[in-house]
């Protein structure tokens, strides 16, 4: 096992990469990609870094070159002959060859595109534009690398004892999680802490002391690398890019009601199982569940990814009644804010109605909040989010306003088509 702890004392030189591989993401992304690259191949987007936590001054903390570096050096980086193997080769979710040839052939040829760097103030404005299935793959890493930079920041200014005393604290109190998620029985619980992680050497820790501490209990990890390095269930689906995409393309307000309908056709089509499984709250649950065809009620189950977990659960539970399917049959993720204080909640509330699943991110990969000085490793919220598609802005509402993205005016008019009213707002944590 890596001791981190020196690693990252003794990691000073002048560049020490941050992302060492293409799949160093989640996996979700990498199934949208293939469905992006054969369905919409050709839609120009740009995606934009948000900080939704304007109290961390990324630009003060992270050198400009360094991060230049790092993002040139992501830029240089293509799939490995063993990467291209276990993707073509692998079983994913029961099913083998997941990825056809034709993705993977482009995916091996692949070098992401330029990014566009700007200091504004004391944060950072990082872009990427060009065609969908490249720039969409910019998102985890650029994530990842802000995220790192910043903890690095942090560490630097601490001694080898010191470096030593803290990261002994932080396995004690997520080992000290761990032992409370053993008393839930029946658990089911992945890792899906790639984009806000402290470290990819603190996730992979992570991941390690899930599967030992939980053992079954631990379903896999969302991250292709550590899934291939540790022989484990790669996890994850889709997110809300793909709706935003094909909302912002929609060129009438009757096209832009179809367009999350329209996503999971052609998701559909390409998925069965649990790949199956609906994301509702990108233009807001209860409206998208009331209008939703009959055939998607026939899918695995849905993902509760923001506003009350609770309501949203007891929401899609009403659903399928309402539509004649019994929820016990059905599963319900969780992957929204989760530690394990809510875990154990939820768990509580609903294991023995539907089966209950929780993909925990941040607080898993990256809890050391109180553990530095100032609390200066504290996570923070942010997001790198496709902001345009065909020339038009993006609009994400969500179930919690807090969370909503996009011009005034298109707000307003998606909230029109899609009849969503006064939300309740919710403090977003991570």
């Amino acid at each position: 096992m890596v001791d981190i702890a020196t690693r990252v004392y003794n990691h000073k030189w002048k560049i020490d990469p941050i992302v060492r591989s293409l799949i160093d993401t989640d996996f979700y992304k990498v199934l949208m990609c293939q469905s992006i690259f054969r369905n919409r191949p050709d839609t120009q987007v740009t995606f934009s870094l948000i900080n939704r936590t304007k109290s961390v001054p990324l630009a003060k903390l992270i050198d400009e070159g360094e991060l230049r570096e790092q993002l040139d050096h992501i830029r240089s980086l293509s799939l490995s002959r063993g990467e291209s193997t276990w993707m073509r080769g692998n079983t994913f979710y029961g099913k083998r060859q997941m990825f056809r040839s034709d993705f993977m052939e482009w995916f091996e040829a692949l070098r992401l595109p330029p990014y566009h760097l700007e200091r504004v103030g004391d944060q950072y404005e990082l872009t990427f534009e060009g065609s969908w299935p490249e720039v969409m793959l910019w998102e985890i890493p650029a994530l990842a690398v802000l995220m790192e930079l910043r903890g690095r920041a942090v560490l630097g200014a601490m001694g080898k004892f010191e470096l030593q005393v803290l990261y002994a604290r932080a396995m004690t109190k997520l080992w000290e999680k761990i032992e409370r998620l053993r008393a839930l029985d029946g658990l089911r619980i992945a890792d899906f802490g790639t984009r806000r992680r402290h470290s990819f050497l603190w996730q992979d820790w992570a991941v390690q002391a899930m599967q030992e501490g939980l053992g079954e209990a631990f379903s896999g990890t969302s991250n292709c690398l550590i899934a291939k390095n540790r022989d484990l269930e790669a996890i994850g689906t889709n997110a809300h890019e793909l709706p935003m995409v094909y909302a912002a393309l929609a060129e009438t307000d009757e096209a832009l009601a179809r367009a999350p309908y329209d996503v999971l056709a052609d998701w559909h089509d390409e998925h069965e199982g649990n790949l199956r499984i609906i994301l509702p709250d990108t233009y807001g649950s209860a409206g998208f569940l009331e209008r939703a065809p009959d055939w998607l009620t026939q899918w695995t189950g849905v993902r509760i990814d923001s506003g009350d977990p609770v309501a949203g659960a007891e929401t899609a539970i009403r659903w399928w009644r309402d539509r004649g399917e019994d929820p016990a049959e059905k599963l319900v993720i969780f992957s929204d804010g989760l530690d394990v204080a809510v875990i154990e909640d939820l768990h509580a509330r609903f294991s023995d109605r539907v089966t209950v699943s929780f993909g925990w991110g941040t607080l898993l990969t990256n809890d050391f909040r109180g553990l530095a000085p100032g609390d200066a490793l504290a996570p923070f919220s942010l997001v790198c989010k496709a902001v345009a598609a065909g020339g038009r802005p993006t609009v994400k509402l969500s179930d919690n306003p807090e969370k909503a993205m996009g011009p005034e005016g298109e707000i307003a008019r998606y909230k029109r088509v899609f009849g969503v009213g006064e939300q309740e707002r919710v403090e977003v944590v991570v």
